[in-house]
């Protein structure tokens, strides 16, 4: 294929459809896809993932409503700054809500809920959480623009002295998990404001956060470049990029100390000397909008996930009818070690027909008449290799294992 056909072929729309992961409905909206039930599975255990390696860092998670009253987004400077890009208000009553744009309005106030002293900070709240923004019909595009986005998102609450080491230790998490997720990262970008009045006036904020974020970068050894006009309306950030097929570039994963927000929404903790603080807010997402991670993972392997992601983790072949017992009880005990399992049968095809129906599940277990009499399974791997004939016990630890270990391997 020549670089347009392979690009076309990659295309986690093209691919997305094929693979049964997600599809759209005209009376459903443009820009509002759905999941089906294999996308589903990919994108729960991308959800488990991120918030227990989130909980490991020492994070814990809320949940708050997708919707607030409008009065809230004029509050954080959304409305003034960012209302384009938001849905219009829902009269209720004599209120007024709005579809959010953004979580960190919701955990400034999940913060101040009640008084806090410093003994507490940092403070890390993460979230899971919708959100919606008002995109235009053309510029909806599969998983990667959408409507309503599901955003791995935190807030670290923390004194001054505390954030350089907590934006540094979210840059280390999102290294950590582009490693297990096989994603890499083409360049950190130090985003700062433009010209014209999208961004929050207030020059000692930018030069204060600025001066922090080129300091965790120094400290993390990470090579960035500065791009004028990319910034939050609020404040300066890391933007960690990754490129396309086509090596179109887009923003992932961000890390952001803000100064704006804590002083909106009148932000205090008590201090050793029992006096009030201004707490600083570091924002962070390690994986971004779930719905452009997945579009992503997508391209970058072709539909041939890293196996702790993978929709069907094991499969296993009988050869003939007389094996479809072993080979049920095998499927069996793999799904009560957790793993994704599932029996491709003889009444599906040949045996040949069948192996290249499930190319892309990481490990294929074939039983025929020897290895049911001896208890064993013919291993294949998605990339060709053929571990031989193994016990189902140390087949299914084999797997098990490699699963649990998460990362790219497939074997040992």
């Amino acid at each position: 294929m020549n670089g347009k056909a392979d690009e076309k072929a990659m295309d986690h729309r093209r691919l997305g459809r094929a693979l049964g992961l997600f599809d759209t409905d005209p009376l459903m909206g443009a820009g509002l896809p759905y999941w089906l039930p294999d996308g589903a599975v990919v994108r729960h255990t991308l959800e488990e993932y991120i918030r227990d390696a989130e909980r490991r860092a020492g994070y814990r998670h809320v949940y708050s409503p997708a919707l607030g009253k409008r009065e809230l987004y004029e509050i954080s400077g959304h409305w003034d700054h960012y209302r384009d890009d938001m849905y219009p208000p829902m009269r209720l009553g004599a209120e007024e809500v709005v579809l959010r744009p953004s979580l960190c309005p919701h955990h400034a106030l999940i913060y101040r809920s009640r008084s806090r002293s410093y003994r507490e900070l940092p403070l890390r709240l993460a979230e899971l959480g919708a959100m919606h923004r008002a995109e235009l019909s053309g510029v909806l595009g599969g998983l990667t623009r959408v409507r309503a986005i599901h955003l791995n998102d935190a807030h670290v609450f923390c004194t001054l002295d505390q954030a350089v080491a907590e934006a540094r230790a979210a840059l280390e998490l999102i290294a950590r998990a582009y490693a297990d997720l096989g994603i890499e990262a083409v360049r950190h970008r130090l985003s700062l404001p433009g010209a014209g009045g999208k961004y929050v006036a207030d020059p000692e904020l930018w030069r204060r956060a600025t001066g922090l974020l080129r300091e965790v970068l120094a400290e993390a050894g990470v090579a960035y470049e500065e791009a004028e006009g990319e910034a939050a309306f609020y404040g300066p950030k890391i933007d960690v990029q990754i490129a396309d097929p086509a090596s179109r570039e887009s923003t992932l994963s961000t890390v952001q100390i803000d100064f704006h927000q804590p002083a909106r929404f009148d932000l205090h903790y008590v201090g050793a000397d029992g006096a009030k603080h201004r707490p600083v807010m570091v924002h962070r997402s390690v994986i971004g909008s779930v719905e452009r991670a997945v579009a992503h993972l997508v391209e970058v392997h072709a539909g041939a996930f890293p196996a702790w992601l993978a929709p069907v983790q094991l499969v296993v072949l009988p050869v003939a009818e007389e094996q479809a017992e072993p080979a049920a009880a095998l499927v069996r005990e793999a799904l009560a070690l957790g793993l994704r399992a599932e029996l491709a049968g003889p009444g599906e095809g040949t045996l040949g027909a069948r192996i290249r129906a499930v190319r892309l599940v990481p490990y294929q277990a074939v039983i025929g008449a020897r290895e049911a009499g001896a208890g064993l399974a013919a291993v294949r791997l998605r990339d060709g290799r053929r571990p031989g004939a193994l016990p189902v016990g140390d087949l299914l630890r084999r797997v098990a294992g490699r699963v649990a270990a998460r990362g790219t391997a497939l074997w040992d």
